[in-house]
């Protein structure tokens, strides 16, 4: 069977390209790439710098739903990893000094989650798992 590598990039459709992007930059550190201005959408590109993970915005001109529901079929959420549990404490400070609503770290069986979310309520998950 071939192989498939870790994802190079991940698109979000969101309601406004320029305020999404603001918002990743200024809560997940994401440095901005460029903006494109299509016929049907615009796409602003960023790249998370440590990974090299692409995140691309698309505003797109038509939007059947205004707003995403993880229930819904397709993407549940995204989760990215941190290499300590003590990195979610971190985190968990970083987004409340940035008024970002989110879970707290819960531990599980397997490692320990926490959850937050963005402008468009894109469910995103930063999780460490336990060494086996």
């Amino acid at each position: 069977m071939p192989t498939f590598g870790m994802p190079s990039h991940i698109d979000f459709s969101v309601s406004d390209a320029e305020a999404s992007a603001d918002w990743y930059v200024r809560v997940l550190g994401l440095k901005r790439l460029r903006r494109v201005d299509l016929g049907n959408r615009i796409m602003i590109v960023l790249v998370h710098q440590a990974t090299g993970l692409i995140i691309g915005l698309n505003q797109h001109s038509e939007v059947p739903v205004g707003r995403f529901d993880d229930r819904s079929v397709g993407l549940d959420h995204v989760g990215f990893s941190v290499t300590e549990r003590s990195d979610l404490d971190a985190w968990q400070k970083q987004l409340a000094a940035l008024d970002v609503v989110h879970s707290p770290a819960e531990d599980t069986a397997n490692g320990a989650a926490l959850v937050f979310r963005d402008p468009d309520n894109i469910q995103l998950e930063l999780w460490w798992s336990k060494p086996h």
